[in-house]
């Protein structure tokens, strides 16, 4: 896209983009490409060695803190080292409270195609009885959980995949809750 735009000179709807005062700085990257885009450009390095070759330069960068790694999540709330992060803010692990309400429920009821295979096998034999043994467990519903720390508050919820939910996210606060009492 080198070419000029060969509609310039002509009709005045085709002479549009914006415009460039006199004597103005032009805007980052305006005309020419922003540099350091794409290929690295043939520069020396903006760093000097400071040492000797051999000698290791010393870390001076941030104290290595337990910050780094996530050790838990549950749900949008992920408890570092020292500090919980949720998208209310960051709050400190030390001294957390954590709570967990079980707001799911799980229905088991005899599905339909059970109750027409019932019917129609007592027609030819009474086994068709048996049919009405099956059972269908279906789980709905959320599990709420709750922290609080440091003056803030928030508060999740985890949808339930099946019974077995709400103990794993148990396992996971009470995980986070020995965190918080070190």
């Amino acid at each position: 896209m080198t070419t000029p735009n060969p509609y310039k000179d002509g009709e005045p709807e085709y002479q549009w983009g914006p415009t460039q005062p006199p004597g103005s700085t032009p805007a980052y990257g305006y005309p020419n490409p922003a540099p350091g885009y794409g290929y690295p450009q043939d520069q020396t390095p903006a760093y000097a060695q400071t040492q000797p070759a051999g000698v290791p330069v010393p870390y001076t960068g941030p104290p290595a803190a337990m910050g780094g790694a996530p050790l838990v999540s549950i749900g949008d709330i992920t408890v570092m080292g020292d500090s919980i992060v949720t998208p209310a803010g960051t709050m400190p692990l030390k001294g957390a409270v954590w709570n967990a309400t079980d707001m799911s429920r799980t229905e088991e009821k005899i599905p339909t195609h059970a109750i027409v295979l019932a019917i129609v096998f007592f027609i030819f034999c009474l086994l068709g009885l048996l049919f009405l043994l099956m059972k269908e467990k279906t789980t709905t519903g959320f599990i709420q959980v709750t922290v609080t720390s440091g003056g803030k508050h928030h508060s999740t919820m985890i949808p339930a995949q099946g019974p077995q939910t709400f103990q794993m996210v148990m396992g996971q606060i009470n995980y986070a809750r020995s965190l918080s009492s070190m």
